[in-house]
């Protein structure tokens, strides 16, 4: 089973312009003993089958479908839609979506451990996937208020993104077998 690990945002992450705004925001990291392009790190994380379930809910209670060939063409940039989310910026490293509410931002990275200053093998990996949701209001005082339901499902939200890490390691290295 692969570590997942929290963390600060790395420097040069699209998300981190949320964090300064205010906005909460969270970022896992998991280390893969190969090398993963951004492309397929997100094609593979977004047509799992864990997140297949989520895409199934989307389509029946938003009314928004979506296909492996979607999540596909999303990760190639043919596409700037998927599901309920539309990209908000890309890098050749990284990916931000924004779902069709407004309120969260989910965001995937990709980084080679590969440096002078590390102890990872040639090819090692770093997969990077974080969230930012978007304050409800904010008071006079400029404090965020993220709404009852944010806090009713943050617990939840911990545990499912290390569970969609999880799965896409997993078919990340089912690939190379």
């Amino acid at each position: 089973m692969p570590i997942i690990c929290s963390c600060e945002l790395p420097q040069n992450a699209l998300l981190n312009r949320y964090q300064q705004d205010g906005s909460y925001t969270d970022c896992y990291y998991m280390d893969i003993a190969r090398t993963v392009s951004m492309s397929e790190y997100v094609a593979t994380f977004y047509t799992t089958p864990l997140f297949k379930v989520e895409r199934k809910i989307l389509a029946l209670f938003a009314g928004k479908p979506s296909t492996d060939t979607h999540a596909k063409e999303l990760a190639s940039g043919q596409s700037t839609r998927f599901c309920a989310w539309d990209v908000e910026e890309r890098a050749s490293d990284q990916l931000m979506l924004r779902d069709f509410l407004g309120q969260t931002r989910s965001w995937l990275m990709v980084a080679s451990m590969v440096s002078a200053s590390t102890n990872a093998t040639p090819n090692t990996m770093r997969l990077y996937f974080g969230s930012a949701f978007v304050p409800k209001s904010r008071s006079a005082y400029g404090q965020a208020s993220f709404g009852f339901t944010f806090h009713a499902v943050s617990g939840f939200h911990k545990l499912y993104t290390k569970a969609l890490m999880r799965a896409a390691h997993a078919k990340l290295t089912e690939a190379t077998h």
